[in-house]
């Protein structure tokens, strides 16, 4: 580009980088040496003749040549070429940090997966908090960890699971412990989060010594709650000793305090398992496991306002391939996605949960729809060729300062737009479903949105599809028919009544069913 930027203007480019002892050559052709730095702008002699040497005031310590001109040339010349190359320096330093962090989101995406197969595959609770330790450890660059599972029997937390020491040996904790950060976090349901570089810090409640204190640490609660019932506490993860500083970062608290969340279903699991009887064991896990998955679809209360949201999701069996999720996109852009894997059951559940976890990170990360969708293809490509699996999926984010939807579609069929007066308007797919399509065909579309009046309607398969004693099926234009006829409802009397009818149909399901209907 440097070189670009000098034959347009018909002179000789160079960037420097000050490291605090001389001028290393960042940008252009080596001259084999290095200027001295002037104390200011200006025309500095080189072996290489007179240059101009500025720096670049968008980004501290680097300096701009200009040479190969008349030396009055060279001043109005900077003049013209600083901004243009602090907008190149300043682009390629967002790149460098993008690509950080994309491989740091893609890492959590891992993690994430393999979280998801440890709930599908173990049902030993020793077995999937010690895999569990070592993937999370493993991530934030932990070199110890435990997870430790409330007794209720005994009133204390007994260590499960360790990385970086054995088991043998190790006492049961009271909840009740005053000196135990463990306890303490269990008690207060709180993260804990110790930094020994900060002046403040203070890493103990009593004199006692412990084997973790004058080290970094960080304690998260390990949380369940069962729809219906309130959220408790069943653990905690501990993690010490971090690698490459000896402190946990922000996002290491976050991404643990996700996982966490997902540990708090899966102790539940195993222990419930241990305690049952075999056909005890295997009800009680699909249930565990039905309940967790519907966990991870979002309540409309995330929104915070900024739509009005209806979903249903009902698998054939405790589990299922049907998903939804929507966010908050600021300025008061909401994304909104719906998908079908093709399958129901566990194989299906254990894609959708991998699809949930990258889509949130992937939806906050791109700009449009269609790179959100690309993205997704990216990251889930392998997983789905090796099982050969694929799934449909549209995205769609409606902006209410534009009047517009802006939205990509991968192969699924129910999309529609319903407009306050006239027919529904279906939003035809622009790629093939994931896991056929190719990276590059993802395509985007826009529509014309009348805010508060039109509605966004997405549903799956299992929901038409499904057939009466005669053997007729429900039928695409029977849920448009009654959408149509409520369409000034709210979406949540709109999703009812469309159940409503479904069931009065005497539609019986074979395959999961899903309804969403949002209106901004």
């Amino acid at each position: 580009m440097l070189e670009g930027l000098g034959a347009l203007a018909h002179a000789r480019v160079r960037v420097w980088r000050w490291d605090g002892r001389a001028l290393r050559l960042a940008a252009g052709p080596d001259p084999g040496a290095a200027p001295e730095p002037p104390r200011t702008a200006g025309p500095t002699a080189t072996p290489w003749g007179t240059v101009w040497l500025e720096p670049v005031s968008e980004l501290e310590g680097f300096w701009l040549e200009i040479g190969g001109l008349p030396e009055a040339e060279l001043a109005p010349l900077a003049t013209r070429l600083l901004p243009v190359v602090g907008a190149l320096l300043e682009s390629e330093r967002q790149r460098a940090f993008l690509a950080d962090e994309l491989t740091s989101r893609y890492e959590e995406i891992d993690l994430l997966y393999a979280i998801s197969e440890i709930l599908g595959q173990t049902v030993r609770l020793e077995e999937a908090t010690q895999v569990i330790a070592r993937e999370v450890s493993t991530v934030v660059g932990a070199r110890r960890a435990s997870i430790m599972v409330y007794d209720e029997s005994a009133g204390a937390l007994r260590t499960v699971a360790a990385r970086g020491f054995g088991l043998d040996g190790l006492a049961p904790v009271p909840v009740d412990d005053e000196c135990s950060v463990a306890a303490r976090v269990y008690r207060e349901r709180r993260v804990v989060v110790y930094d020994p570089t900060h002046p403040d810090a203070g890493a103990a409640e009593c004199g006692e010594v412990r084997g973790y204190q004058g080290q970094a640490f960080l304690s998260v609660p390990i949380c369940y709650g069962a729809p219906g019932s309130p959220l408790r506490c069943v653990g905690v993860i501990n993690l010490t000793d971090r690698l490459g500083g000896d402190r946990f970062t922000p996002g290491d608290r976050k991404l643990v305090t996700a996982v966490a969340n997902q540990i708090g279903a899966a102790v539940e699991n195993a222990r419930l398992v241990e305690r049952d009887l075999a056909q005890q064991r295997v009800r009680r896990e699909l249930e565990l496991a039905h309940d967790l998955q519907l966990k991870l679809l979002p309540s409309p209360g995330v929104l915070q306002g900024d739509a009005e949201v209806a979903a249903r999701c009902y698998p054939a069996d405790s589990v299922g391939g049907d998903f939804y999720t929507f966010t908050r996109l600021g300025r008061g852009r909401v994304g909104v996605m719906l998908g079908d894997v093709a399958s129901h059951g566990f194989s299906a559940a254990l894609v959708m949960a991998l699809v949930m976890s990258a889509a949130g990170i992937h939806a906050a990360a791109s700009v449009t729809p269609d790179e959100t969708l690309t993205a997704l293809l990216e990251s889930l490509g392998p997983e789905l060729a090796s099982t050969e699996m694929y799934l449909s999926v549209f995205y769609g984010v409606l902006d209410p300062l534009t009047g517009r939807l802006s939205y990509a579609n991968a192969g699924h069929p129910y999309a529609f737009r319903v407009p306050r007066f006239g027919d529904p308007e279906r939003l035809d797919a622009t790629a093939p479903p994931l896991g056929l399509a190719t990276t590059g065909s993802v395509q985007r579309r826009q529509v014309p949105w009348s805010i508060d009046h039109d509605l966004l309607v997405l549903w799956t398969d299992g929901l038409v599809d499904a057939r009466n004693e005669a053997g007729e099926a429900f039928g695409e234009q029977r849920l448009l028919d009654v959408v149509c006829a409520r369409r000034t409802e709210p979406p949540e009397a709109i999703v009812g009544a469309v159940l409503d009818a479904a069931n009065a149909f005497g539609a019986e399901p074979v395959d999961d069913r899903t309804l969403l209907i949002m209106r901004i």
